[in-house]
């Protein structure tokens, strides 16, 4: 069965609006209310057994894609909070403010609810597979994978926003409409426990899931992601309880996880159905597509052992404004003329214009062809946006094998030793680049003499946490995947990375470390709204606050 049928089907199930009661206030969002008649509608309007199971979980992955995709936040957010972008935010591409001088713009609160709105709306869409197919011996497969699409769905969100309603959520068909906030350790004490039970639930003798978007229906590959998830989840734990994380991420080593690109997690989009790339959509929008580039933390650290993802990521553009703003011509990726963009600037004219940045090395073009930033390096647009139903990754084996390895130093027993899995990792992230484009494939002989140049260093602890971590946040940030950057260095304190204090800023001039909940949460289930509150620190819903795990 095609993507694109398979999409298509999402599409009429959301013109029919069967969906899924979940609690009005998770869908009662300010700035972000157009779904509401589709989320709000009566579940019995239609039976469940008029549509197969197996569509609910499409529809799961979509939307999830949509939420750690594009303009939910991750790339207005942390793409720009954990240096793996950075903007000039002027004229029309003004909304860049959120990630790159974390001031605010007209639409920050909506971007913000949009993620809440469709992680939640992916949960529930996942959750209502388990309660109308849970008793179903032969669509266990199908009902095992939507649990670890509601894992990966409710993970995120506690990640980014902290306390939030669990074990009261989805439940708007049971009449509970505010929904108490849980504590952040007990909701993710709970995703570790459903993905427990489910994952010895995968039967490869019984039925597929036959409209899955990432793997086709593999369940062995399914297996491996949901085991990928817990070990990310655990490793969540290890600022607060070191124990915990060390039993949960060994678990998961020994029932199976990513270990090569080939496991990796990604759906591919489909244009003709609509169903694109969130993040290619943006960044071939043509303001953005001038104002994003690369920043100077990510370049000068690849630059720094010459790293060959360099020269296939990123490209110089050709001259002039016009050569900056026309999609389409490929720009110079010699890796030696590469150029990060510092953070924190603008075009405006005053202080922080660009011109005015440490070590500027001047623009292209003359006159009314000038581009001031022309010779800053951005995505290279043959890997990243040659059309928008590229490849979007979900989860990838580099991404699990770092995580291993810091699991390793650590002392920890996933198997093999830090240096292995560090290796297999850098390794993974290299070839997953040729999943958005064949441009981006690096010889193979290329990746073993990096690798061998470049071993992790073992020396101590200390610097074998280091340098795992600096390239997990590297290795994420070229897949796109900006939240996962963000979230490990939250919980590593990997790279180091020096703040902006940009005139105006919401966060005091630190580097924001969660989402301000909706604004419609306050007003719709406010006293839940308040206790949930508590799980902060400090308890007061701002940027600079921390969540549970990151205290």
């Amino acid at each position: 069965m095609s993507a694109g049928f398979e999409l298509h089907i999402i599409k009429l199930i959301n013109m029919k609006r069967i969906l899924l009661p979940i609690s009005a206030a998770i869908v009662i969002l300010s700035g972000c209310t157009k779904d509401f008649e589709a989320l709000n509608t009566n579940p019995l309007a239609a039976s469940p057994a008029s549509f197969d199971a197996n569509f609910f979980l499409s529809n799961a992955q979509n939307t999830y894609k949509e939420a750690i995709g594009g303009y939910a936040g991750p790339i207005l957010f942390q793409s720009g909070w954990v240096q793996i972008f950075s903007s000039t935010t002027s004229g029309a591409a003004n909304y860049y403010s959120n990630m790159d001088k974390y001031v605010q713009s007209s639409n920050t609160n909506s971007y913000t609810a949009n993620s809440w709105g469709s992680c939640f709306r992916a949960a529930s869409l996942a959750q209502q597979v388990v309660k109308d197919f849970g008793a179903d011996a032969e669509k266990v497969n199908t009902v095992s994978a939507a649990i670890v699409m509601k894992a990966l769905s409710m993970q995120y969100a506690t990640d980014i926003y902290g306390d939030l309603p669990y074990s009261e959520a989805l439940k708007g068909d049971e009449g509970i409409s505010q929904p108490k906030y849980d504590k952040q350790e007990a909701v993710m004490k709970g995703l570790l426990t459903e993905l427990d039970a489910a994952l010895t639930k995968f039967n490869a003798a019984k039925a597929k899931p036959s409209a899955d978007l990432f793997y086709g229906g593999d369940v062995a590959k399914w297996k491996k992601l949901g085991y990928s998830v817990m070990l990310r989840i655990a490793m969540r734990f290890t600022k607060r309880d070191a124990a915990f994380a060390k039993s949960w991420a060994e678990k998961a080593f020994a029932g199976g996880v990513m270990m090569t690109a080939a496991d990796d997690a990604f759906l591919k989009g489909s244009i003709a159905t609509g169903y694109t790339n969130p993040n290619a959509r943006a960044l071939d929008i043509p303001a953005d597509f001038y104002s994003v580039r690369w920043s100077k933390t990510l370049i000068d650290y690849l630059k720094a052992t010459n790293d060959p993802r360099l020269g296939v990521v990123a490209e110089v553009p050709p001259a002039g404004l016009a050569g900056n703003t026309t999609f389409g011509p490929a720009g110079d990726n010699t890796p030696d003329n590469q150029l990060g963009q510092p953070n924190g600037f603008d075009l405006n004219g005053g202080a922080t214009d660009i011109t005015k940045a440490p070590g500027y090395p001047g623009g292209t073009g003359t006159g009314g062809d000038l581009s001031p930033i022309g010779k800053y390096s951005r995505p290279r647009t043959s890997v990243y946006t040659p059309n928008r139903d590229v490849a979007f990754f979900i989860m990838t084996a580099a991404e699990t094998s770092l995580l291993l390895a810091e699991a390793a130093a650590r002392g920890w027993s996933v198997g093999g030793n830090a240096a292995t899995h560090y290796a297999n990792g850098v390794k993974a992230g290299m070839q997953s680049l040729a999943t958005f484009s064949a441009t981006g494939t690096i010889a193979a002989g290329a990746i073993d003499s990096y690798i061998a140049a470049n071993p992790l260093n073992t020396s101590s602890q200390a610097a074998s946490l280091k340098q795992i971590n600096e390239q997990f946040w590297a290795t994420t940030g070229m897949l796109l995947n900006f939240s996962e950057s963000w979230s490990n260095w939250r919980r590593s304190g990997f790279p180091a990375l020096t703040p902006i204090n940009y005139t105006g800023n919401f966060s005091g001039g630190a580097i924001p470390r969660r989402q301000i909940y909706p604004t419609g949460e306050a007003s719709v289930n406010g006293d839940n709204y308040k206790a949930g509150l508590s799980g902060l620190a400090p308890a007061t819903d701002n940027w600079a606050s921390r969540v549970w795990w990151d205290n």
